[in-house]
């Protein structure tokens, strides 16, 4: 999620917004869902070479400067950014594209969610850029995920979605709970169900107005990004009402749920932002693309009364990737451009700015958040905890139905609990519906 529409997310920035995410992903950009042209990165100009990127929410590449330095190192080149801010609307749209060998982009944003699909069903589209690139910057899980079972990677990875807790100390503290982010950590390592437990504590003495996780989705999404197998298994077939990710995420979050320490907000919604900027909850799961998102929506109200700490368990949520369209018309001036943009060096610039964490580990080392993102969050170490979790997380068995299939459970089913009153079974039978619409049964 990069940023609001980016669901999985990219949004925002350690200093600014996001991933999109995307985000980051991502805040949300403001751009038009038709993706129209952002002159970013200047005009056309006389005798260049103009390279458009397609991308939904906020990549942070604009933010960080790294149009600008591109082009200043290539002066015969002009980039030109076509933003979508909904990722629903973005590839459908890319999609269509692809398929009919035109108006694509010559460097297109694929989101994780998405990735699946890519590699089994459009393939050949995309050039394969594992011819390349030194294929051992990446995470190892990451690179699989844009491969085909031939070997040919059709995008580089940009950001993943390390996972820790985003939590107001200042609400912790009147409720009597601890404030202290490691001893918060050990309360709740291994087990998210722990953490949910800590929300009934919280609530006996919450201050007025106040819950303790902004939605149940959140909690859904986090549990299930650090599961083994989720909605496929290794062999590729469908086993989401199989699953036993599914399985516990569905009953913590039914927990959270059916509590009264949801404030049940739907997230990425204008009421979700509102939350941020009033106070309105406690914590909230928070990939590392989050940060810059709350420090924009909490905004100087915010400032100190944030902190973070680690996730009880090592989980993934969110995270995108660069590829070149074999229909781009200046393909090896696109493959350029997405190598150095994608490179360890370039991504530690937009950790700096934006929050979104790279998958190249050679640039954990040197990772540092600006000092106002620092500040903000408490002082908390941010760079240990969201790269102590990207080194562990597990991976997983995509499928080209993720996205579909976790919104249904999530957008369907745990809201028909949450802001309907429904049980946790109708809850899960109207989220099943969806699914089997979703694949055609």
């Amino acid at each position: 999620m990069r940023t609001s529409t980016r669901r999985s997310h990219r949004l925002v920035a350690f200093a600014a917004v996001a991933a999109l995410a995307t985000g980051l992903l991502a805040g949300c950009a403001n751009d038009s869902d038709g993706g129209s042209p952002d002159a970013s990165g200047g005009g056309g100009g006389k005798g260049k070479t103009t390279l458009t990127i397609g991308t939904f929410g906020v990549f942070g590449y604009k933010q960080a400067g790294l149009y600008d330095e591109y082009m200043k190192l290539h002066p015969d080149i002009s980039i030109k950014e076509n933003v979508t801010t909904r990722t629903d609307v973005y590839w459908p749209k890319v999609l269509t594209r692809l398929q009919a060998g035109s108006g694509t982009d010559d460097v297109q944003a694929i989101e994780v969610g998405n990735i699946t699909e890519a590699v089994e069903t459009q393939a050949a589209k995309f050039v394969d850029l594992g011819k390349e690139v030194d294929k051992s910057q990446w995470l190892d899980w990451k690179l699989a995920q844009a491969t085909t079972k031939d070997g040919r990677t059709i995008g580089l990875g940009t950001d993943i979605g390390p996972m820790a807790i985003c939590y107001r100390k200042d609400l912790f503290q009147k409720a009597g709970l601890e404030t202290d982010r490691t001893k918060l950590a050990a309360l709740w390592k291994g087990d998210w169900a722990k953490y949910v437990d800590l929300g009934k504590q919280y609530m006996k003495k919450a201050p007025k107005g106040t819950k303790f996780v902004d939605s149940a989705a959140s909690v859904y999404n986090a549990v299930l990004g650090g599961a083994s197998e989720r909605n496929y298994d290794k062999d590729g077939n469908v086993v989401w009402d199989k699953s036993e990710g599914v399985k516990k995420a569905w009953d913590v979050a039914m927990t959270a749920a059916t509590s009264n320490m949801s404030a049940k907000l739907k997230q990425f919604d204008p009421t979700w932002d509102q939350g941020f900027a009033n106070g309105t909850f406690a914590t909230v799961a928070c990939p590392a693309w989050m940060i810059g998102y709350i420090e924009q929506k909490s905004g100087d109200a915010g400032k100190g009364k944030w902190d973070v700490a680690a996730a009880p368990t090592a989980s993934n949520w969110g995270g995108s990737f660069l590829g070149v369209p074999t229909a781009s018309k200046h393909q090896k001036e696109a493959i350029a451009l997405a190598k150095w943009l994608t490179a360890p060096e370039q991504q530690a610039k937009v950790f700096a700015k934006q929050a979104s964490f790279p998958s190249t580990p050679s640039a954990y080392a040197n990772l540092t958040p600006q000092a106002d993102t620092t500040a903000y969050f408490s002082n908390a170490p941010l760079t240990q905890i969201f790269s102590d979790s990207a080194k562990t997380i597990p991976s997983q068995p995509l499928g080209p139905k993720d996205k579909p299939i976790d919104s249904a459970i999530t957008d369907v089913g745990i809201l028909q609990v949450e802001q309907k009153g429904r049980t946790p079974a109708q809850g899960w039978d109207a989220a099943t519906k969806e699914i089997k619409d979703v694949l055609g049964q």
